[in-house]
């Protein structure tokens, strides 16, 4: 028996080569239970196959993106094994949209906080409504975001990441654009035009560079600047020994659209 669309924690839609995927825990704000983790987990790795796929977007269904930790599920178990898997698998979702080959861009709508805000910050590009808000709250609660903090203070400078860690406060979507948090602010009426004008300008892109790119954008984030720069030449030199680089050299200087080969 198929499930329906209400018993499904996350669904899936394709067109033109970009994959939304929604969280479906509407009325509990998208909260990630560990089943909606599992659920994202492998939808994830299964778009990760796809080279129909270009472009993944990360979307909520109902009033709010997503608003962190299940914690009624949480408070439920009182095990410190259960929780740290628990941890431990959210942490996986996080690196697998890093990991995954195509760029990963969160819908942000209403709220996301806490490890949905983790998930913003974990997305390669963001763009949300005009009311949107975040926060990592935990604090609020006496438990301070740990892994939120970790892709939070990869994209807000240290002391704007450690005041939303600290006090556990909501920021707008403006701050949050300001601060690094977030690409684009949109009307809501206008958040899904937005969106594809987005995923359609990278799917625009040779497929084989992009790929290459993401993959080495986050591993020199890691090197020291020596070594950041020795991955990149290599990285360049093969991109550039490509069938889709060599097309686009050629299509640049004859002035016509590029065909693009790669996958």
């Amino acid at each position: 028996m198929t499930a329906s669309a209400e018993d499904t924690l996350v669904l899936r839609q394709d067109e033109a080569g970009i994959a939304t995927l929604t969280l479906n825990r509407p009325r509990q704000y998208n909260s990630l239970s560990q089943a909606m983790l599992s659920a994202l987990q492998a939808a994830l790795d299964t778009v990760a196959a796809d080279e129909h796929i270009r472009v993944v977007v990360i979307a909520g269904n109902g009033p709010a993106f997503c608003a962190g930790h299940d914690l009624k599920e949480m408070r439920a178990h009182t095990d410190r094994a259960f929780h740290q898997a628990l941890f431990a698998q959210c942490g996986q979702v996080m690196l697998t949209i890093n990991r995954l080959p195509q760029p990963v861009i969160a819908r942000v709508h209403g709220i996301a906080t806490a490890a949905g805000c983790q998930m913003v910050a974990a997305c390669d590009l963001a763009v949300a409504s005009d009311n949107s808000r975040f926060a990592v709250s935990g604090i609020n609660v006496g438990l301070f975001c740990a892994t939120p903090g970790v892709p939070l203070s990869r994209n807000l400078g240290r002391k704007p990441a450690l005041e939303m860690l600290l006090t556990g406060e909501f920021i707008d979507a403006a701050t949050a654009q300001r601060q690094g948090l977030i690409n684009r602010v949109t009307p809501p009426d206008q958040l899904d035009a937005e969106i594809w004008r987005l995923a359609d300008a990278i799917c625009s892109k040779s497929p084989l560079a992009i790929r290459m790119g993401k993959e080495l954008y986050y591993r020199q984030l890691g090197l020291s600047l020596e070594d950041a720069y020795a991955a990149a030449s290599a990285a360049m030199a093969c991109n550039m020994d490509s069938e889709d680089a060599r097309e686009g050299i050629d299509a640049f200087i004859a002035k016509r659209k590029p065909t693009w080969k790669g996958c």
